[in-house]
């Protein structure tokens, strides 16, 4: 059980029992809702719960807040004061401290979820759009040619389509790609990470990917 003393508005309210703040919460919602954790500087770090939130709210680390309030949790009465402690909680924060994420050192993890929704559910070979389920991760220059497993080498591609190349570079197999694989920026990664973003979330972080990406069509 933790326990954390908690300064609203300058005041110290009362110690509070952050377990039983986010229990007034429903178990599914708070395993869907994220909220988007900056740096005091604007870079992203991280996509933390409802729970995470609070403690960081807690222990005073929050230097801003954006986006739209997302919960609102109520603690116990002072003693001395008479006053409730609650925590509202915003959809975007800024913390304290040294950032984490240096935005140059990123290497954004690949993952089918994450190539599907950067190429947009679109096969690069027929072009037509599919349930994820239908698609998969096609390596430009097969694993057979010394192809690599990386973001500028895979693209999304129907099951018919990555068959129909099979073990051959889209030149051999007369195939051309209709559009080019990048890596995601940091601010991609982000979306791409999450596939459940509140609208103020998504819009915070589309003002800043670049204006090639696909992810701003």
């Amino acid at each position: 059980m933790t326990f954390i003393k908690l300064s609203l508005n300058k005041v110290i309210l009362s110690l509070i029992d952050v377990h039983s703040l986010i229990g007034s919460l429903s178990f599914g919602w708070r395993c869907v809702l994220k909220v988007l954790k900056l740096s005091a500087q604007g870079l992203p770090q991280s996509w933390i719960s409802l729970e995470q939130a609070v403690i960081h709210y807690a222990a005073g680390d929050v230097r801003w807040e954006s986006g739209g309030e997302v919960a609102v949790f109520h603690g116990g009465t002072n003693a001395i004061t008479g006053q409730q402690s609650i925590i509202t909680v915003n959809s975007i924060i800024g913390t304290k401290g040294v950032p984490k994420i240096n935005p140059f050192d990123l290497r954004s993890g690949l993952t089918n979820t994450k190539l599907f929704i950067r190429d947009r559910n679109i096969c690069a070979y027929c072009g037509d759009h599919f349930h994820e389920s239908e698609l998969t991760r096609e390596h430009i220059t097969p694993f057979g040619q010394n192809g690599k497993d990386h973001w500028m080498n895979v693209v999304t591609a129907c099951k018919s389509c990555n068959h129909r190349k099979g073990n051959r570079t889209p030149e051999q197999a007369h195939m051309p790609l209709l559009y080019t694989p990048y890596i995601p920026s940091l601010w991609e990664d982000f979306i791409l990470r999450n596939r459940r973003i509140l609208a103020d979330q998504m819009e915070f972080l589309l003002a800043h990917v670049p204006k090639s990406s696909r992810l701003v069509a």
